[in-house]
């Protein structure tokens, strides 16, 4: 059975990012991919995570402390678009990941929007090492969905070929909108 695009995220994650690894979870949300990314790089790799909601840093951070990886993470209440507060011109970055949307069981009208997720992308690209990832779920079917997903999409496609390989993951015949995934790699 084909992956979603959660779990598609993981599995190119899983493939890319190894112990001592510097990664960052640009929407840390409930915790979930931060966690994954903690037990991906291990004690001696960082995990920066960012959101703009205080519950949000709370769940992240109950969520690491009951798994013994909040040692490895250091998190930020940060919108993404001013990621550049927490780099250093000499980060390398193996990984970056984008849940985008809204925070799940939370108000659905503190969203994720094109301008400030391509002013983040734009900020980690320069950090990417060679191979490295950004990977990005995208999410159409609330309020600023689409408009965000189009933003993305058309970024991304026009990266220079020469610099970057783009992949868009998504199911053509689902209903609902379901998510989608764009995974940049650094050449």
């Amino acid at each position: 059975m084909l992956d979603s695009a959660q779990r598609f995220s993981h599995t190119l994650l899983t493939q890319y990012v190894k112990p001592n690894d510097f990664v960052i979870d640009a929407t840390m949300g409930n915790g979930h991919d931060t966690l994954f990314l903690a037990q991906l790089v291990g004690k001696q790799g960082k995990v920066i995570a960012l959101d703009i909601q205080e519950q949000a840093l709370q769940n992240t951070t109950q969520l690491l402390q009951e798994h013994s990886a909040l040692d490895q993470c250091e998190l930020h209440l940060l919108n993404h678009a001013n990621i550049y507060q927490v780099l250093n011109n000499n980060m390398s970055i193996s990984a970056a990941i984008f849940n985008l949307g809204y925070l799940p069981k939370a108000d659905k009208t503190i969203i994720t929007n094109g301008d400030t997720t391509l002013q983040s992308i734009k900020q980690i690209l320069p950090h990417l090492q060679k191979n490295g990832l950004i990977i990005l779920v995208l999410y159409d079917g609330h309020t600023g969905g689409l408009e965000e997903k189009e933003s993305v999409i058309n970024y991304t496609s026009s990266l220079p070929q020469k610099e970057y390989h783009v992949l868009h993951y998504h199911f053509l015949n689902q209903q609902n909108n379901p998510p989608q995934l764009i995974a940049i790699q650094k050449r």
